[in-house]
């Protein structure tokens, strides 16, 4: 079962876009880069697919950024993935025939089950219920606290 980075990533940077997104300030890819040691020119190119699968808006010019097309409780993780043309497959042929010699192999079935019973897991869970998660919150002050010292450092004569 496989899901690749660029789902990983997207959904990573979707999260952290819920946590920061103040619907009157945009948060900057910059930003999100910083925080969660993603490649800006791959956020880049994550936030024009989400972008265009209405997940997100874009705010150019100064103090520009993104913010989240609708309320995190609305945006739910299947959306994501689906956005960034990735999905979670857990059948060794990506879902198509043939597996095995041209044909489906015995368990094709069985995987292309579970794929289907995780995408439908990954609809019921919103950005907003990653947001109330305890874990996501403290890993998030951590990475707010350690930007925040970076910052502090830079400034310094």
């Amino acid at each position: 079962m496989k899901l690749t980075t660029k789902g990983r990533y997207a959904v990573t940077a979707m999260l952290d876009l819920a946590l920061n997104d103040h619907s009157d300030i945009p948060v900057n890819l910059a930003d999100i880069s910083k925080r969660q040691l993603i490649s800006l020119s791959y956020l880049e190119q994550l936030f024009a697919k989400l972008r265009r699968k209405n997940l997100v808006i874009s705010v150019r010019g100064p103090g520009g950024g993104y913010n989240l097309s609708r309320s995190s409780n609305k945006i739910f993780v299947s959306e994501v993935i689906d956005a960034v043309n990735d999905n979670v497959d857990a059948t060794g042929c990506q879902g198509g025939v043939p597996c095995q010699d041209g044909k489906i192999c015995l368990t094709h079935h069985f995987w292309n089950e579970l794929s289907q019973k995780i995408h439908i897991f990954l609809s019921d869970v919103s950005l907003a219920d990653l947001v109330k998660r305890t874990d996501v919150q403290k890993v998030s002050q951590l990475q707010q606290s350690k930007c925040n010292s970076s910052l502090m450092l830079k400034n310094l004569p």
